[in-house]
């Protein structure tokens, strides 16, 4: 009923039509069609941006938003997709994105605004580029964006990077052995959180929570994925530092809700090949973090949509 109403208010009104645009388009970073899931998934960023006292990163989140959507809005892009948040999700993730690994300036607002914009761009290009294969952009429009936004930031001397690995050589774990204990509940809220770099336990739960009320099957997988990507990071020997702040979990967690329950309806089956693609999507994460080393960007959700492609070829039988 409240759904109903929400609905009806948002046919009415232009603003609050906009504002549900939006709370969707945050909602489908983790495929949420759903405003009460965004308005949760923006509330674990606050949450986790203010307890690491950078509340830049939820204003990045809020313009990256606001702008991709804009964007799509002026292009006169897809109705129905717009209305379901689908041009929103990318930018809310470069927003993000920007305002972790680049010190706040106005040249990095410059950027993430131009950066939010252009992922829309790519949305409607990448979306139409892989119409052939009836494949989903997912998140490669951020990734894309992103990546060429925190390269540029190499070149310009009015943008200053932030905590960002700088270009290395590559090197084997195995030489130099890091050490520590990784802390298991932690790594496994962290993971749904680092959907959107946030290194929080709290701000986990309200993602998880976010997902419970878009779709219980989608927070089931999240979690399981979760747990399924620390246990392969715990048996390979991955960074205990990066496992316990739920870095190797992340992408593992995206892959299984969209393997398991948004592209395949769930079965033992699908359950079974998205836990494969979630255990592949640790090492290919590995693989990129030590690919892109000598780049000095980091990985981002590439891992998530390059296994899911290729799950998603690969399994054309059960559409």
């Amino acid at each position: 009923m409240k759904g109903a109403v929400w609905a009806s208010l948002a046919a009415r009104n232009p603003a609050i039509r906009f504002l549900d645009v939006n709370l969707r388009g945050a909602g489908q970073v983790i495929f949420q069609d759903n405003p009460l899931s965004g308005a949760l998934f923006l509330a674990a960023i606050t949450v986790g941006s203010l307890r690491a006292d950078a509340p830049e990163v939820i204003a990045g989140a809020v313009a990256g938003l606001v702008v991709s959507t804009l964007t799509a809005l002026l292009l006169r892009a897809d109705r129905d997709s717009l209305g379901q948040g689908v041009f929103g999700f990318n930018g809310v993730l470069v927003g993000v994105a920007a305002a972790t690994f680049l010190e706040s300036s106005a040249a990095m607002w410059l950027l993430t605004l131009v950066g939010a914009a252009a992922s829309t761009v790519v949305m409607l290009a990448v979306s139409k580029a892989l119409e052939a294969w009836k494949l989903p952009a997912l998140t490669f429009p951020f990734v894309l964006t992103t990546w060429l936004v925190l390269l540029a930031a190499y070149a310009f001397e009015a943008v200053t990077i932030g905590p960002m690995a700088p270009p290395a050589l590559v090197e084997s774990a195995a030489a130099h052995p890091a050490t520590g204990d990784v802390d298991l509940l932690p790594a496994l809220l962290k993971a749904p959180a680092q959907v959107f770099l946030i290194d929080d336990s709290a701000a986990g739960v309200l993602v998880l929570l976010g997902l419970a009320v878009g779709a219980l099957p989608a927070a089931a997988a999240a979690a399981l994925g979760s747990a399924a990507a620390l246990a392969v990071a715990l048996a390979l020997g991955t960074d205990p530092t990066a496992t316990s702040a739920g870095l190797y979990g992340f992408s593992p967690v995206l892959t299984a809700v969209a393997v398991g329950c948004v592209f395949r309806k769930p079965s033992w089956r699908v359950a079974a090949y998205a836990l494969f693609a979630t255990v592949l999507t640790v090492i290919v994460q590995a693989a990129l973090n030590t690919g892109l080393s000598p780049a000095g960007i980091p990985a981002l959700t590439m891992p998530f949509v390059l296994v899911t492609w290729l799950f998603l070829l690969g399994d054309r039988e059960t559409e």
